[in-house]
């Protein structure tokens, strides 16, 4: 849902929201178990605090797939290479469908050889990765995952977008209630933060974006280009990430991947990778899940520097907004909900827009 100011927030139940979404995406075209598995995954990404990625995408995926830039029908298969790596083909059928069913055979052939590296192509928006790490964890595997995304990023030194914010995400098992899980952008800041400074009326840090001739701005309306995180060192990781999930299995790479809203009648073609690894192969699966609670705990009693109440594990604020969540409901605003109660399938908000509108 589009909007350029604050909204009043609606607290609604996780519940709720889920029946909200899927109705509305089967109302868009998508089948039964489709939107089963979207609406799961938008609520997780709404429940760990990660609106952007949650039922604020639902009326653009509704639209897309009302216009055809989803398969609804799509011919998936899933292509072994290997002992350990396989292709699972998504025909351009809805990214959070398809990266989950990618984790059955991946999870299968990680156990049995000991390494699964899986390849996850032609599909659209693939969400929240850490998403799927956590099932790659309660699995008893580590995992990770990246996937790329269209371009708002200039390279080091650059004026003009080529990579994507291109995530990169890691799980690893322990002995706790939660696994080690986090999901990073290889940006400095994400786009929604932007939009979110563009709402209130406030600057942004010279440090998170640039202008449309490449030179540092704090007006979030003028941004053209997010910034890598670390300069050199996060343009190489958006850079691998580029090459692991798209290069790797021959789609779209760099420019060439496609806008999330340039075309809605058109299909996105983007990829994702998992490499999965076995702790039995190495320090057995008991030893890694201690050491890795172990160091949980050795993060949270470090002592916290001015200005900070502690130190947390990567991953942890997620993890804590999301038990929270679970049990108050959660915050979503007004218009989003009324989207969503409402009998149209979207309002047409999307198509042709630049990366960078609102």
């Amino acid at each position: 849902m589009l909007s350029n100011h604050e909204e009043k927030l609606i607290n609604v139940s996780h519940t709720r929201l889920h029946d909200l979404i899927k109705a509305k995406l089967e109302k868009a075209g998508l089948k039964e178990d489709q939107a089963e598995e979207t609406a799961k995954h938008l609520v997780y990404a709404d429940l760990c605090g990660i609106h952007s990625h949650g039922a604020v995408r639902v009326e653009y995926y509704a639209e897309r797939i009302n216009k055809g830039g989803i398969i609804s029908e799509p011919n998936l298969n899933f292509e072994k290479t290997g002992e350990s790596t396989g292709i699972y083909h998504g025909d351009n059928a809805q990214g959070h469908y398809v990266a989950n069913l990618a984790l059955e055979p991946a999870i299968k052939m990680a156990k049995e050889t000991g390494l699964a590296v899986v390849g996850v192509s032609r599909v659209g928006h693939t969400g929240t990765l850490s998403y799927y790490m956590h099932k790659v964890a309660a699995a008893g595997l580590m995992g990770i995952s990246m996937t790329q995304s269209d371009p708002m990023v200039v390279p080091f030194g650059g004026a003009e977008t080529y990579y994507g914010t291109n995530p990169i995400a890691f799980c690893a098992p322990s002995d706790g209630d939660h696994p080690l899980v986090f999901d990073m952008a290889t940006t400095v800041q994400a786009w929604g933060k932007i939009l979110d400074a563009r709402s209130k009326g406030r600057q942004i840090p010279d440090t998170w974006a640039v202008d449309e001739n490449g030179a540092a701005t704090t007006d979030p309306n003028e941004v053209r280009g997010l910034l890598p995180i670390a300069g050199p060192k996060g343009y190489g990781l958006m850079m691998m990430v580029d090459m692991l999930s798209g290069i790797l299995l021959g789609i779209p790479f760099g420019r060439n991947v496609t806008s999330m809203y340039a075309d809605l009648h058109s299909t996105r073609d983007l990829g994702q990778v998992y490499i999965l690894i076995d702790p039995e192969r190495f320090a057995g699966l008991d030893s890694v899940k201690a050491n890795v609670t172990q160091t949980m705990a050795d993060l949270n009693a470090i002592k916290p520097a001015p200005g900070f109440e502690r130190v947390q594990y990567p991953g942890q604020g997620s993890t804590e907004r999301y038990a929270k969540n679970l049990a108050n409901g959660i915050d979503i605003p007004e218009s989003i909900i009324a989207y969503l109660e409402d009998d149209a399938v979207h309002y047409n908000n999307y198509d042709g827009l630049s990366a960078f509108a609102n």
